[in-house]
This record gives structure tokens, sequence and C-alpha cells, in this order.
């Protein structure tokens, strides 16, 4: 099954994308994780990321596309594969189509979850990622137990610079005007179904295992 999860950032498509995961035994590919391993690697592709990144606006579809073609490559993306955060343009969808058909395959489902902005900065605002092992927390909703510290490995916990207010409204506001159209793109296709994404995270998995005609 090869799924896509759409929705502005902040949305929670990463948690669905992970419970997903480990429901359809299939990998959750996010562009971000990719972009950032990249960068931290400090590979051609990620100091060209990083530079689109930091001021909040998207990576252009060259550097994105190929970087989403070179991970669906491998094995473990044969049996299917999760994918959240791309694509954001109705090209990087096309190309999307491209890269899969060459593999006889196809998107089964797209699945839009809708948040509002204001929920969205709330959310963001709140997150802590861990500088060593990348785990995520949220100081309201997943806090760690010591404050600034990870749980699972002892690393400091710090704020994204894509999750400060500022950015978090400049990045709505790019998904707006330039992802937005796939909701159009993919409803035509008869491929989207609309999830209210303000609940909790059970009730949005079960939303979405519905959609996907699998029990709760």
């Amino acid at each position: 099954m090869n799924l896509i999860l759409l929705g502005p950032p902040g949305a929670g498509k990463g948690t669905q994308a992970a419970l997903l995961s480990q429901r359809l035994r299939i990998p959750h590919v996010a562009s971000g994780d990719l972009f950032r391993e990249a960068m931290e690697k400090g590979t051609g592709w990620g100091k060209r990321a990083q530079s689109y990144m930091e001021r909040g606006v998207l990576v252009p579809d060259e550097v994105t596309n190929a970087m989403i073609e070179e991970r669906l490559k491998e094995p473990d993306c044969v049996p299917g594969v999760i994918l959240d955060g791309f694509p954001r343009t109705i090209e990087q969808a096309r190309a999307l189509e491209g890269i899969l058909a060459e593999r006889g395959r196809k998107i089964d489902r797209v699945l839009l979850i809708q948040v509002s902005e204001g929920t969205l900065i709330e959310r963001l605002s709140g997150r802590r990622t861990c500088r060593r092992c990348q785990a995520n927390y949220h100081l309201l909703f997943n806090p760690p137990q010591e404050e600034g510290v990870c749980d699972k490995c002892g690393g400091d916990l710090y704020q994204r610079s894509d999750d400060k207010e500022e950015t978090v409204r400049r990045r709505f506001r790019v998904y707006v005007e330039e992802t937005a159209p796939l909701i159009d793109y993919y409803r035509r296709q008869g491929l989207l179904t609309e999830i209210d994404g303000e609940q909790g995270i059970e009730s949005v998995q079960g939303k979405i295992l519905l959609a996907l005609s699998l029990s709760p």
C-alpha cells in the first residue's frame, strides 16, 4: 500500500504516519527527516536543502524529488510506503507518479489531516527535539521527565527554528499558497479522504484506519 499524508506543518502527519507504519509494516518516509539527515552528513543535497529550510520556504522540486527517488529505491520500500511531507506541489505529485510507475506502482490513498492555524501554533511552539537521537517531545502534550533532557538518551532538547511562532505562520502561508492545490488535484482523482486533525491521536488514527478499510 502506497499512502500520502497531506496537511499543514504540525497537523500530526508524523505521529499518524508512525502509527500506520507499525500497523501496516511499511516504512514512514518523511521528507523533513531526509533533509535533516542529509544536512547532518553535509551532503551536496543536504547543503542545498538547508539554505531553503532556514528561511522557512519550500525546498526546490529538483532537490526534493531526487532525495525521495533515492529513498524509494531502497528494499524496505518495496511492499509500500507512507509519504509524509511529500509531495507538496502538483509538480512533485506528477514526479512521484512517474517514479512509482517505473516500478509498476501507484498511490492508493491520500489522507488530508485538517487543522486550524491557531491549533498549529500551539502545537509547534511547544515542540522540542533531542540533539542526539532526534526524539520529539512537547511541553504540553508529551513533556520529558526532566525539563530539557531526552528520556531516551539523555541528550539536550532544543526548539527547532522552524517551530518558532513567526516561522510557523510563514510556513502555514506557504502551505496554503503552494500546497493546498494538491487537495483538488487528488480529489479529482478520487484518492482524497479528509480527516479532522483537531481530535486526539487515537481518534484521528481510528478515522484513518476506517478510510483504509481497516479495523481500528
